[in-house]
């Protein structure tokens, strides 16, 4: 189990074809703040149909995508 499986559940459930979520929001979900690891473990949401779109720093958010393999 990653830490970061609260936030992926949450956009498969969630999400439709990008979801754009704030880094506040992001910690709302997993109840952590995302950190440096998260582009180690952003590989991990491929499994649940979204890949990591676009990281903006200036705007504190993050863009997912649905991939063709969406379950």
């Amino acid at each position: 189990m990653s830490k970061y499986d609260p936030l992926w559940e949450f956009i498969q459930k969630n999400g439709g074809p990008a979801v754009q979520l704030s880094f506040d929001e992001i910690r709302d979900i997993m109840g952590i703040e995302i950190d440096h690891s998260f582009l180690s473990y952003k590989k991990e949401l491929t499994r649940y149909g979204y890949q990591v779109g676009k990281i903006s720093l200036k705007k504190r958010t993050v863009i997912f995508n649905q991939t063709d393999r969406a379950q």
